[in-house]
Order: C-alpha cells, then sequence, then structure tokens
C-alpha cells in the first residue's frame, strides 16, 4: 500500500523521508498513539495496535537514534498498549516522560500539588455527566470526557462544551480531540513541550512526527519552530487521515497517509 494520500503545506510525499534515511543516528520518529498507530475504537480500553507495527517501532529503535511515542494516554498505559520497551513515551500530552528501561514515568513540575485538580472539578458535576451519558476517563493529572457510541452523541457533545465553559472558569484548560474533551491544570504539559523534551537528546538533528488530531498540530509547530531557529536541520510532519480528521491538520501537514495503514507503511519504509 502506497503511504501517501496527498501532500498538504510542503508537498513533499514519502520523497521527504530522505533525511531521515541518509542520518538514521541523528535522527527521531515520533508518533501519536490513538488514530495513527491504534485505530480509533468507541472505548480506549479496546484499542490495539498491530503487531506490524510494534514490530516496525522495534526495528526502527536499532537504528535511529530515537524514537518515541507521545499520546494523551498515561505514559505506563501508552507503554503497555504500544508494548514496545525500548523507546520512549511522553504520555497525558506531554505532562509525563517515560524514558526507556525506567520504571516509572517522570510528573511535569508544573503539577505539583494539582494532580487531582481536574477529577475534583468533575466530582462536582457528576449529575449532569451522567445525564449526558458522558463516559470518564481517570488519567490522573488529565481527565477525559468520551461521547463516542452514546445514545444521542450530538446532546453529549453539547453537555461537553458547557463543561468546557465551566471548567475553563475553575482555572483548567480544556482540549478536544476526536469525540472527547479533556481537562487538565492550566500551564504544562503539550504536545509541543513533549517534543521539545525528547529532541533534547544529543545528537538528534533531523525529525519525523505523524499524528491525526488538533494536539498534534502542536508538535506540529514545534518541530517547525526548532527547524526555523537551527535548532534541527530537517522536520517532516505527517498527517495521518481520516473522516474525523480537523481539516487543519492537511493544512499544516507536510503530506498526508490514509489512516493508521498508512502510517505503519511509512514507518515499514524506513526499516530498511
Amino acid at each position: 500500500m502506497a503511504p501517501e494520500t496527498g501532500s498538504g503545506a510542503g508537498g513533499t510525499g514519502i520523497d521527504g523521508l530522505s533525511p531521515l534515511r541518509a542520518k538514521p543516528a541523528s535522527s527521531a520518529i515520533l508518533t501519536d498513539v490513538d488514530g495513527t498507530l491504534a485505530p480509533i475504537v468507541e472505548r480506549p480500553e479496546q484499542a490495539s495496535v498491530p503487531a506490524e507495527a510494534r514490530d516496525a517501532l522495534v526495528s526502527l529503535s536499532r537504528s535511529f537514534g530515537l524514537v518515541g511515542c507521545i499520546s494523551g494516554r498515561q505514559a505506563e498505559e501508552a507503554r503497555r498498549l504500544v508494548g514496545v520497551e525500548e523507546i520512549a513515551y511522553a504520555g497525558n500530552h506531554g505532562l509525563e516522560l517515560l524514558l526507556p528501561g525506567s520504571d516509572g514515568p517522570q510528573l511535569d513540575p508544573s503539577l505539583r500539588d494539582r494532580e487531582r485538580t481536574a477529577a475534583e472539578f468533575l466530582a462536582g458535576q457528576a449529575a449532569l455527566i451522567e445525564a449526558a451519558g458522558l463516559r470518564v476517563e481517570d488519567k490522573g493529572p488529565i481527565q477525559a470526557l468520551h461521547w463516542r457510541g452514546v445514545g444521542d452523541e450530538r446532546a453529549a457533545e453539547a453537555r461537553a462544551h458547557e463543561l468546557a465553559a465551566e471548567a475553563g472558569r475553575a482555572g483548567l484548560e480544556p482540549r478536544w480531540g476526536r469525540k472527547v474533551l479533556e481537562l487538565r491544570p492550566a500551564g504544562g504539559g503539550g504536545k509541543d513541550a513533549a517534543v521539545a523534551a525528547l529532541l533534547a537528546t544529543d545528537g538528534i538533528n533531523v525529525a519525523l512526527y505523524g499524528g491525526d488530531d488538533r494536539t498534534d498540530l502542536d508538535a506540529f509547530r514545534r518541530l517547525r519552530e526548532l527547524r526555523d531557529n537551527g535548532e534541527l536541520e530537517a522536520a517532516l510532519c505527517v498527517g495521518v487521515a481520516s473522516p474525523e480528521a480537523p481539516p487543519e491538520l492537511a493544512q499544516e501537514s507536510d503530506w498526508t497517509v490514509d489512516g493508521p495503514a498508512g502510517w505503519l507503511a511509512a514507518l515499514e519504509s524506513l526499516v530498511d
């Protein structure tokens, strides 16, 4: 399967991978998990990463300077889902960093004394959440509200917008994804910060990132900032297309691939 379905701002297509092939030891491969490595499913706990994707990541970790996953899931959960111990994980949208061989994640210092702020806010909104049919996913400092597959998705999303406004007044930061609202303590984290933390590794000067949702655009923008500032020689941002992808994804991608299968084909093209 050809990995490319079209090109965005850069129009590079798969030929844009040549800087990584030329300098694998000084190149980083970074990827989102849900919707990018693992197909989107109705409930997060049902997600799975195909064995072929797992094998590709293992192979890439042996020749590339850095391979890492940047996920909205908690870092340890992302590592269990992906199933590859040899790579790095930035979890909770950058609020946690789990390096290869580490027993537990490093928490963003900005979380100090605020780890349960979002959970405490939602506890006070329990009746509204239940009435709307919203499902709560407890991710520690981040609390996620899902409405995929509920009886009336439109009504549930409308209630989620009400909760987002109230959360903002309570000092929390709302972030939107594909049929999910995440609430987190304001300040710190973000996939942009996760990218910067992972790329602080010595000797990395080329980076590739693949993602499918709005939060991945933060990673795209940080990569381009690092390139424009001279901290990277090259940065390639790949959008993983789907019917639910935000329109900005194609606009801000150097090129796009057709779903997780297309992203896997791109990764496998780098294995050799």
